[in-house]
């Protein structure tokens, strides 16, 4: 039987996380700017103000009795999981919900495509605006998670820039609700999701569409959107700090070697961390003037070799158990040749997720088309051969959304 216990642990800065309890710090706590001796924090601006004044501190876990703790002073170790972590429930079915975040997904797009062509003529950003379709993303993906996120499958490379954006806010939130943190924080880590490339908007357009590789010139000048990023959202006049730091951050990397500033890890804001996972996934999985999508498979294998040196460690093995092996809208194909395309996640099987197939052995439309799902009997024979990257064989997700995705 499973017992538990409270127990003190020490951490570098580094490590800490939102939800942590913190105890003690390195120094009198009269010699720090808290109030209190003894805190759970609450926001990533409590972590910066810790990471400014502090080297280490001690905080409370919960530790399983059957579990081996083990604590290297000398290196960098995995953080501690924040002691309260939220379990979201899924309040509405799958295909409810796909006709209840339609509209939401609607407002998404057209509110990133404004915010970028706004910029580029020189108008504000509406935060109140951009918080009121955040709003209305973070009750989709807390009702459930699935539906924005097969959505947010449908691309389009001629409008990559903005379509990203909205995709990044998107499965921001996913992956903070998946975290198990609050509502409030999942709000802030759309926010700052969606607007992470406004300082795109500053480029010229003919070196964001650009297909061949950029000389020294232009790279300066595509490097320097995190720049351009964090001056625009720090001048409104009701700015959110946390989109201003994801903004500057996300492209900082965990070995130093980032930009623009070559931050160490302990330096990089933990949303920047978790946005740099979510804003590279979301690249590589995308059709763009340069690049052919890659598979979710294959992307969440770089993500998996990039982790400790680009990305933040903990976040990139939470990151891949969020998204899933097969993700609800990517494709698929079986070994009888015919291809499909994710309805539904299987969490007791996740190798047998729920399938419309789409297209025959042949690759030609599949009339009728057929629902099959694989841990069922009356499946058959049906396997998975391999995922497949966005758009292959002409299946366009847009599509099968608009005439009502036959759940069958």
């Amino acid at each position: 039987m499973h017992s538990s216990h409270l127990e003190e642990i020490r951490l570098n800065v580094s490590d800490l996380e939102i939800g942590m309890h913190v105890v003690s710090l390195d120094r009198p706590w009269t010699e720090t700017s808290f109030l209190l001796q003894g805190f759970i924090i609450t926001s990533i601006n409590q972590i910066h103000e810790l990471q400014s004044q502090c080297e280490h501190v001690q905080v409370q876990v919960t530790v399983e009795n059957t579990q081996n703790i083990a604590q290297n002073q000398n290196t960098k170790t995995k953080s501690a999981s924040p002691i309260k972590r939220i379990k979201y429930l899924k309040k509405v079915s799958f295909a409810d919900s796909i006709e209840n975040s339609k509209m939401t997904f609607d407002s998404a797009r057209s509110l990133a495509k404004s915010i970028m062509d706004g910029v580029r003529v020189g108008h504000s950003i509406n935060m109140n605006h951009c918080r009121k379709v955040i709003d209305e993303i973070v009750d989709s993906v807390l009702s459930n998670p699935d539906a924005l996120k097969f959505l947010s499958q449908i691309k389009n490379k001629h409008e990559y820039t903005a379509e990203h954006s909205m995709n990044v806010g998107i499965l921001s939130a996913t992956f903070a609700r998946y975290l198990g943190l609050p509502q409030f924080e999942i709000k802030k880590i759309a926010l700052s999701g969606l607007l992470h490339d406004v300082g795109k908007a500053k480029i010229p357009i003919e070196i964001l569409n650009k297909v061949d590789k950029f000389t020294p010139e232009e790279a300066r000048m595509m490097s320097n959107h995190a720049v351009f990023g964090r001056n625009l959202l720090s001048s409104l006049p009701q700015k959110d700090l946390a989109t201003v730091d994801v903004a500057h951050s996300h492209h900082e990397r965990i070995d130093g070697q980032g930009y623009p500033r070559k931050l160490e890890s302990h330096q990089i804001p933990y949303y920047a961390k978790l946005v740099s996972i979510v804003d590279a996934y979301d690249a590589m999985t995308s059709n763009r003037s340069y690049n052919i999508a890659k598979s979710s498979t294959m992307a969440l294998q770089i993500i998996k070799e990039c982790s400790g040196t680009q990305f933040d460690a903990s976040l990139s093995t939470e990151f891949i158990r969020c998204i899933g092996v097969y993700p609800v809208g990517s494709l698929v194909e079986m070994t009888s040749g015919e291809v499909g395309i994710v309805l539904g996640e299987n969490e007791t099987n996740p190798l047998k997720p729920k399938i419309l197939l789409v297209r025959d052995m042949d690759k030609k439309p599949r009339f009728p088309e057929k629902v099959i799902r694989l841990d069922s009997t009356i499946s058959g024979s049906y396997e998975i051969s391999n995922e497949l990257p966005n758009g292959s064989f002409g299946i366009d997700l847009r599509e099968f959304i608009d005439k009502g995705l036959k759940l069958g």
